[in-house]
């Protein structure tokens, strides 16, 4: 019994050394974003992001460079998803609208992981729904996998039944990630935020850049 409780008893101070570690990992004197965070990303935020080449919604070749030229939201889904990935990306552009009655310009993109249905051409009509700046990115199956890995996104793809192949669907991380020009990568943003709150920490953030 005295064993146990001396079991529980490091578990819980373990638990406590870790909330310590992860707010002074917050709210670091040397990070200009503390006072904006709310994630921590394991090994930091310089392991989030990199170089990708994909290809833009209307046909043409892109690098990261060229695609975040400003502040972005950047969100990976597929277009023939029934629910998540049209009110994600619906709260994305409600945020960036919110933004730009701020005089914030915020790009928000929508990268796919279904890229043998969603070609550019079924990426625009999607995206040109959602936001008339909103950015849509395909590629191919090496290309989004590349900029899938680079930014930690998971997705996989169920195999269709015989008789129906274009019919199926994909599991997929529903993170949308705000990435600044001069800082790359800074946070994420899960499903449960609203649109009001990315608009207030993505308005911190540049503030503070």
């Amino acid at each position: 019994m005295t064993r146990n409780i001396a079991i529980i008893a490091s578990l819980v101070l373990l638990l406590l050394l870790g909330g310590i570690y992860a707010t002074t990992k917050i709210f670091a004197p040397d990070d200009r974003f503390a006072q904006c965070r709310s994630s921590i990303i394991a090994g930091g935020p310089g392991e989030i992001g990199g170089p990708f080449t994909l290809v833009s919604e209307t046909g043409e070749t892109v690098t990261e460079k060229e695609v975040l030229d400003k502040p972005s939201l950047v969100y990976f889904g597929y277009t023939f998803c029934p629910d998540v990935c049209p009110i994600d990306a619906a709260r994305n552009a409600e945020a960036v609208a919110m933004l730009e009655e701020r005089g914030t310009i915020v790009k928000p993109i929508f990268v796919t992981v279904d890229p043998k249905r969603d070609t550019p051409e079924v990426v625009a009509e999607f995206t040109d729904y959602m936001h008339p700046r909103m950015l849509g990115l395909t590629g191919s199956e090496e290309q989004v996998k590349a900029a899938s890995r680079a930014y930690r996104a998971y997705f996989k793809i169920h195999e269709a039944n015989e008789g129906a192949e274009d019919f199926y669907l994909v599991d997929h991380s529903t993170q949308t990630y705000l990435m600044l020009p001069e800082h790359g990568f800074v946070e994420f943003f899960n499903r449960a935020d609203t649109a009001e709150k990315m608009a207030e920490h993505v308005q911190c953030f540049i503030d503070a850049s």
